[in-house]
C-alpha cells in the first residue's frame, strides 16, 4: 500500500507542477489555489503515508473548479476554416 500511496503522491505533485505552470502562463489566481491543494495533499500523503490526504486534496480541487476558480477555455479562430 505504501508503494501505491507514493505513486499517487508523485502524480499529484506532477499535477501540481503542471497547474502551477498554467498559473504562470495565465496569472489566474484560481490555478494557484488548485496547485496548492494538489501539492499540499501530495506532501501530506507522503509524510503521513496514508491515503486520505490524496482524497481530500482531490475533493478540494474539484470544489474549487465547481466554484468557478478554473479559467474558462477560449476557442481560437482558424483563419477561415470551420
Amino acid at each position: 500500500m505504501t508503494v501505491v500511496i507514493t505513486i499517487f503522491s508523485a502524480l499529484f505533485a506532477l499535477l501540481a507542477l503542471v497547474v502551477l505552470f498554467g498559473y504562470f502562463r495565465t496569472g489566474h489566481l484560481g490555478l494557484l489555489l488548485i496547485a496548492i491543494a494538489y501539492g499540499a495533499s501530495a506532501v501530506l500523503a507522503l509524510v503521513l503515508v496514508h491515503w486520505w490526504p490524496l482524497t481530500a486534496g482531490f475533493a478540494l480541487a474539484w470544489l474549487m473548479k465547481m466554484m468557478g476558480l478554473e479559467p474558462e477555455v477560449r476557442e481560437q479562430s482558424q483563419g477561415g476554416k470551420r
